[in-house]
């Protein structure tokens, strides 16, 4: 498995993607962003030519945008988590839902406004791919030589991808960083916002079976322990949502002028910093949740004087 890195335009800085060489020909894990600089480094590194498989861990811009430039220049056949392919067909209805769920926070219609302005303005959803294949509903991808575990947490579709003895983990596992989990419409029901903590919570027993895999992140350059990055996140959010105990019953809006004094204005990083938030405010809410997974994989005694600040 060989690891490429290009800079993005975007706040993460550096993303990687990655090739392999499998029985069945030449394979790429995701893609890198629709930039100048993204193109010219899969044209120095990857033979387009003989490229057979795009496999897409998430749909965010930094990990697909280059997703139809493959398609114009390779035969390549590409494959997508199902729900990122409901993102792409179901756009429009799928904004007016967000619009909604940011209404029940306390949002008025300026501030939506100015968030699709932001969307656009940050191109955050770049062209679907012009032909997709659909991950979970392939059975040949094991006679290739990949399996792949459902993940949600950072995203409702985030897949992890298993060839050989790697692990290419997309947003979901990473090194010293908290990837923001974010605010979204359940795609599946289409009715009420995705439960993304405990998405999170039934994903670290998925997680737990990559240990003993060299894990590929789309960030920083390698994780050179699983438990090691799942405790930083975990401890993260724990030391977050303590920050954020004496400010649960307030309005959100409230509890971002709180939090960030007013110098927290874009629109698109208000809506980061709410995912987080309704994130942590639904841990405050049961953290027994991730109490019990974080036993189940042998990980909470780590953080179970934390815990217990933010449990009592």
């Amino acid at each position: 498995m060989q690891q490429h890195t290009v800079q993005t335009p975007y706040m993460v800085g550096e993303v990687h993607f990655y090739s392999a060489e499998l029985d069945g020909g030449l394979v790429l894990f995701d893609t890198g962003p629709p930039t100048p600089e993204g193109e010219a480094c899969l044209r120095a590194e990857v033979d387009l030519s003989r490229l057979k498989y795009l496999f897409i861990t998430h749909c965010h811009v930094d990990h697909y945008g280059l997703a139809n430039f493959i398609l114009e220049n390779s035969s390549a056949e590409v494959f997508i988590a199902s729900r990122d392919a409901i993102k792409f067909n179901r756009h429009t209805e799928r904004m007016t839902a967000l619009a909604a769920i940011l209404g029940q926070y306390g949002f008025d219609e300026e501030f939506i406004r100015q968030l699709r302005d932001s969307f656009e303005r940050n191109k955050v959803f770049p062209a679907q791919p012009e032909r997709y294949r659909i991950v979970e509903e392939c059975d040949e991808l094991r006679q290739l030589g990949i399996g792949w575990l459902a993940c949600p947490g950072h995203s409702q579709s985030d897949l992890v991808y298993l060839a050989g003895d790697s692990a290419v983990t997309g947003d979901i596992l990473l090194r010293n960083i908290f990837q923001a989990p974010l605010l979204d419409i359940d795609l599946e029901s289409f009715s009420g916002r995705f439960r993304n903590y405990d998405a999170y919570c039934a994903s670290l027993l998925n997680l737990a079976q990559l240990r003993g895999l060299r894990i590929m992140p789309g960030h920083r350059r390698s994780v050179e322990s699983l438990d090691e990055a799942i405790l930083f996140y975990v401890t993260t959010l724990l030391e977050r949502a303590l920050q954020l105990l004496p400010l649960r019953k307030l309005a959100m809006d409230e509890i971002i002028k709180r939090l960030f004094r007013g110098r927290l204005t874009e629109p698109f990083y208000v809506y980061l910093k709410v995912s987080e938030i309704v994130f942590m405010l639904d841990l405050l809410e049961n953290p027994g949740l991730l109490r019990s997974s974080l036993e189940r994989i042998g990980l909470f005694v780590q953080v179970s004087g934390l815990y217990e600040t933010i449990a009592r």
